[in-house]
């Protein structure tokens, strides 16, 4: 098991193919993506790396993360995450990770925050056909109607599908596909849409429910 990446949302665009078609991508950005600290079966109680992305000033890290980086000898991330690996694919605490470490044609799991909708009504939020628009309907076209029973049980079931906070949730989509990379600028191209907004941060893995891609580098891609 390798370790995922962290990634920066672009945006989305399209590719090209040789006969004219188009293929819809998300690029995905590697900031200075570099491994941080380790996690051992000795000290921690499970293998594991932290990863960092985004170089941030030293004013605006924290006391307890300012000796953290010290101490391993990296300089400050705006952001960390540890990703579970197998004992033979632990990393050096420096390395960089490069776009290299997936390859064109393999699947992937993105992991992202999807978009806050605030406050959305049953139609938008679980695509509620609505009251009818007449017949003796009035004024409470998009209610969600009925939520409970009569005496028994009488009350509304906990987990009802009614209005409420739509969005910000932490969604995983599976089985994506590597549609190209570019190592110089260390850009990803995932075919489709992955969940979050621009600018936000997604972690990229290797498909859980596919085989490793047979090109892809283990345990990583690492510059230099």
């Amino acid at each position: 098991m390798r370790t995922g990446l962290i990634a920066r949302k672009l945006g989305m665009t399209r590719l090209f193919k040789d006969d004219g078609t188009h293929v819809p991508v998300t690029v995905l950005h590697l900031d200075a993506l570099q491994v941080v600290d380790v996690r051992t079966k000795e000290r921690d109680g499970y293998t594991a790396v932290q990863l960092g992305t985004t170089m941030a000033k030293v004013k605006n890290v924290t006391k307890a993360q300012r000796g953290h980086f010290v101490r391993v000898k990296v300089e400050p991330r705006q952001k960390l995450v540890e990703f579970r690996v197998a004992d033979d694919a632990v990393l050096e605490p420096g390395a960089v990770i490069t776009a290299a470490h997936f390859v064109a044609g393999q699947k992937v799991d993105v992991t992202g925050t999807s978009q806050g909708k605030g406050f959305a009504g049953a139609m938008k939020r679980w695509n509620f056909a609505g009251l009818e628009a007449s017949h003796g309907v009035s004024i409470s076209h998009r209610s969600h109607g009925s939520t409970g029973n009569r005496q028994d049980p009488g009350k509304t079931f906990k987990n009802k599908k009614m209005a409420g906070h739509m969005g910000q949730d932490r969604i995983t989509t599976m089985n994506l596909v590597i549609a190209r990379v570019d190592v110089e600028k260390n850009l990803i191209m995932v075919r489709g849409a992955i969940p979050g907004a621009k600018g936000g941060y997604v972690l990229v893995r290797d498909a859980v429910k596919r085989a490793r891609h047979a090109d892809a580098p283990y345990p990583a891609a690492v510059a230099g």
